[in-house]
């Protein structure tokens, strides 16, 4: 009973440091973009994740990342961005870069996916999204002013040039410091594509150490 009980603690071990020891493989779990595209977070590893809040595994995605990001490594930082992939995702796209501009994202950004999906509300068009702003605490006006200020214009613009360069084909998608490109359909699931975030966020780690362009 002893030798068995002994081979099975070795084997537990044994996974264990395979599962520590896991790697993924490029061109099935992520992608190294072509050209890799400057980061917006200085010395620090960038993560962003490319989202629309009309989308379904976006929703989905949002508690797993967001128990993920209480384990961000120091050397990294996470940018919310929200793709422009169709025209119909503009007006979302705006509403997130009112948001910021207003300094209500952390307020609100969970709780219009919530309404969405959750609650089953149209909010596609500006005056939906003012209502729903104005029911959390948001000047209508102000928001309205925001969302067709010349500071959102510039920012939707930057984002839709920036879906293109990262050769993003849907969303949720993550980039790791402007060099790799990964999905759940890629990773397997919602929480396996969080592994591949860790295990990209070591190897973007490496490359600058050697200091790759």
């Amino acid at each position: 009973m002893k030798k068995i009980l002994w081979w099975a603690l070795c084997a537990l071990v044994l996974q264990g440091a395979a599962a520590r020891a896991e790697t993924f493989s490029e061109g099935v779990h992520y992608v190294e973009l072509f050209q890799a595209q400057p980061v917006d977070t200085g010395d620090k590893i960038e993560v962003r994740e490319l989202f629309w809040y009309g989308c379904p595994h976006c929703y989905d995605l949002e508690p797993i990342l967001n128990r993920w990001l209480k384990r961000l490594p120091k050397d990294a930082a996470f940018v919310r961005m929200p793709a422009v992939l169709r025209p119909s995702w503009a007006v979302h796209a705006r509403a997130y870069y009112a948001f910021e501009a207003l300094g209500v994202t952390a307020r609100l950004h969970g709780r219009l996916f919530d309404a969405i999906h959750r609650d089953g509300r149209h909010l596609d068009s500006m005056e939906a999204l003012a209502e729903f702003a104005a029911e959390n605490g948001v000047d209508k006006k102000q928001f309205i002013g925001a969302f067709q200020s010349f500071g959102v214009d510039a920012a939707l613009r930057k984002a839709q040039i920036l879906g293109r360069q990262y050769e993003a084909d849907g969303v949720p998608t993550l980039i790791v410091d402007g060099r790799y490109r990964s999905t759940a359909t890629m990773a397997g699931s919602h929480e396996r594509l969080m592994q591949v975030v860790d295990f990209l966020i070591k190897k973007a780690r490496a490359a600058r150490r050697r200091g790759d362009g």
